[in-house]
């Protein structure tokens, strides 16, 4: 079985992202850039699942402009068998990602759409629902556990409100990874060197017959209000006062 795993670049959760002041665009000058840790978690379940024998092949996805092919080197590095890079110059909605990973779905024949629940920078969360939509198959969402060892079906367990859930769902199947799934690998300094002679396939969405919706427009873009300095206080009493000064206590 082939497994197929989105990635995106995304910028380092590390470092604080600041707003240009005359243009107000996000301020990317000097700002470190990496894999989704989402989507590393989700690669590291794809090679777990590879090792064991559960899976035969390993591809991982981008659907980005050109400079994200660091990004699939560094998938490449952690284990990935192949890449494919289906660029874009324009920034695409969660949507449009769907339907150039379903185009590519079709393509492929992959028995497993591994992703990561979400990506750090625009935390839509709706990627991995909306392909699975697109194909008709089944899904699990936040997954922490992944089992596949019993033929034709995936085992998870999903992190849900007050607890957990366990399902059994039938493949080909969309599966989005959670932060308790594994812990991911670090890329060794063979593996980086490797990563280079793997195959990576340069797309455009003009060969998979793709035109991009662009039905979503960002209108702007704001820095977070500053917080207000603390405040010193002698006693409960002192601070119960100050709270029903502001109208927070009752």
């Amino acid at each position: 079985m082939k497994i197929l795993v989105p990635v995106k670049t995304v910028p380092d959760p590390v470092h604080p992202i600041r707003l240009q002041r005359h243009t107000m665009d996000l301020d990317l000058e000097g700002v470190r850039f990496c894999l989704n840790p989402f989507d590393e978690i989700a690669l590291e379940e794809a090679v777990r699942c590879r090792e064991k024998g559960q899976a035969a092949e390993v591809l991982a996805v981008s659907v980005g402009p050109a400079t994200w092919r660091e990004g699939l080197l560094t998938a490449l590095a952690l284990g990935a068998d192949r890449a494919i890079l289906i660029e874009s110059p324009l920034p695409l909605s969660p949507l449009d990602v769907a339907r150039s990973l379903q185009a590519l779905v079709q393509k492929e024949q992959p028995g497993l759409v591994l992703a990561g629940k979400q990506s750090v920078d625009g935390d839509h969360a709706q990627t991995g629902p909306m392909l699975a939509g697109l194909l008709g198959w089944s899904q699990a969402t936040c997954v922490t556990r992944l089992d596949l060892s019993q033929p034709g079906e995936v085992q998870v367990v999903r992190e849900v409100d007050g607890g957990q859930q366990r399902l059994a769902i039938m493949l080909p199947a969309v599966v989005t990874a959670e932060l308790r799934l594994n812990q991911p690998r670090y890329a060794s300094l063979p593996a980086i060197m490797q990563a280079r002679n793997k195959p990576l396939l340069h797309l455009t969405l003009d060969d998979l017959h793709l035109t991009p919706s662009l039905h979503m427009e960002i209108v702007a873009l704001t820095e977070p209000p500053a917080r207000p300095s603390g405040r010193r206080v002698a006693n409960v009493t002192e601070l119960v006062a100050h709270l029903r000064q502001a109208g927070l206590w009752p």
